[in-house]
């Protein structure tokens, strides 16, 4: 398990170091991702490696979510006093991003030559 963590930790690292040196607008984190995904993808034995580590992650998931229900807790003053502005950015952003992700699509499936009768 700790050689796992160890990989999984390492390449989040390397997207780290890449993400600020090259001076990216990407998150070192998710450069890491695709770094980790490039190197299951070429050396399957790793895969082998990190996969018991992964599934203990993966079942202990829901735990990263008491830091931020203890945020919101801990915070509820600032929430009252600016709670509407909150809500209306959350809102405001998830429909930009579902617009966004539906003209992605679409232009995506224009660009692979799919017609509007064409089922998938």
């Amino acid at each position: 398990m700790v050689a796992g963590l160890a990989i999984l930790l390492s390449f989040q690292l390397a997207g780290e170091i890449a993400s600020r040196a090259l001076g990216l607008p990407v998150p070192g984190p998710v450069l890491g991702l695709g770094l980790l995904l490039a190197a299951l993808a070429l050396l399957p034995d790793l895969a082998e490696r990190v996969a018991p580590t992964a599934r203990v992650l993966l079942a202990n998931l829901s735990l990263l979510f008491v830091p931020a229900g203890v945020g919101v807790v801990g915070h509820l003053d600032r929430l009252g006093e600016d709670g509407v502005a909150i809500f209306a950015a959350i809102l405001v952003s998830t429909v930009l991003a579902l617009l966004v992700a539906v003209g992605t699509f679409l232009a995506v499936r224009r660009l692979v030559g799919a017609e509007d009768g064409e089922s998938q």
